[in-house]
């Protein structure tokens, strides 16, 4: 009877040593954003949470931190670099003030439409020489996917049709050799700020007009504070979603590809997902009575614009005159 107990007891506390090895395996990973949920941040972190804890049976499995929980994004992009966040996706104008060349991807009408920018982040030779310019340029931190927020438009108080209406406004924009490049050839002033206080600088006339993408512009309320949403597509509103160096070193070979993996499915289904949902957005912001131009004079911006393309490239470096190269060679 009491050998039967025993080996009750021996087996019972194999079990829940197992049990116990098993729960130690799970492990939870942060993933930063500056933007709430229901945005296309949100779904790059969906759709990598997803796929990861699928392909980890569990054993890795993403927190996200919306709304700038952790921080605006060049924090965030500095706290990647330490270790002290895991994954993050950040703009790539934000990827700038740690990797200059990441500008181009901000270049004044770079990308022709919708589907050539969906079809330029999917492109592996777009994101290996991405991949390639983060190694290159800065370190603790790698480029594992791309990801979109639709195209960027000007929102302000007053209605814009064409690049002579922003002569002489104060415009905030994300700070990058770009922006501070083609804005003030549009004649405008450029104004930097963190994201989080562009609402109150609309609100208080410390700049005439923001530009982001429709979505953005809509969950931020931004059309509180300035509303007439001018569809100017000057910009696509790319990202890139970063790991660690800290985190990746310590992961096996099978966890690598395991990552890898999940990050591919944000690269080829999120920007279509984003685009969808700046139509959505746009329907809303319509019933909410937001003024919309739709009938803005984009060749008056392209006139100003196009003669920069190379030029900015070919400026920021080696890396992002490939990468422009790469994407416009993209039918």
């Amino acid at each position: 009877m009491i050998a039967r107990s025993m080996r009750g007891l021996v087996a019972l506390a194999a079990v829940l040593f197992v049990t116990g090895a098993g729960a130690q395996e799970v492990k939870h990973y942060r993933f930063a954003y500056d933007q709430p949920r229901n945005t296309g941040y949100s779904i790059a972190g969906d759709l990598f949470a997803d796929k990861l804890k699928e392909l980890s049976k569990g054993t890795m499995i993403i927190d996200q931190y919306p709304g700038a929980q952790l921080g605006q994004e060049p924090q965030v992009l500095q706290l990647v670099k330490a270790g002290d966040i895991e994954f993050a996706i950040i703009s790539s104008a934000n990827t700038a003030t740690i990797s200059p060349q990441a500008g181009v991807m901000s270049l004044h009408f770079l990308f022709r439409d919708e589907n050539h920018v969906i079809k330029g982040l999917a492109d592996p030779r777009v994101f290996e020489a991405l991949k390639t310019m983060i190694d290159e340029t800065t370190q603790g931190l790698h480029v594992i996917a791309t990801g979109s927020q639709g195209v960027r438009h000007m929102y302000s108080k007053k209605e814009i049709h064409n690049v002579g209406d922003i002569k002489g406004l104060k415009i905030r924009v994300q700070a990058t050799a770009t922006e501070d490049t083609m804005f003030p050839a549009y004649g405008a002033q450029t104004v930097h700020m963190p994201f989080g206080s562009v609402y109150t600088s609309l609100q208080t006339g410390v700049v005439d007009v923001a530009e982001n993408s429709i979505n953005v512009y809509l969950v931020n309320k931004h059309y509180e504070v300035a509303p007439v949403l001018n569809i100017t597509e000057h910009e696509a509103n790319n990202a890139l979603v970063f790991v660690s160096d800290k985190l990746w070193q310590s992961l096996s070979a099978e966890q690598k590809q395991w990552v890898q993996t999940a990050a591919n499915e944000i690269s080829t289904k999120e920007p279509q997902k984003a685009f969808e949902l700046e139509r959505s957005a746009a329907e809303k912001l319509k019933k909410m009575g937001v003024k919309i131009v739709q009938d803005v004079d984009k060749k008056s911006f392209t006139a100003v614009a196009d003669p920069y393309l190379d030029k900015l490239a070919k400026e920021l470096g080696p890396h992002a005159e490939k990468i422009k190269n790469l994407i416009r060679s993209i039918n």
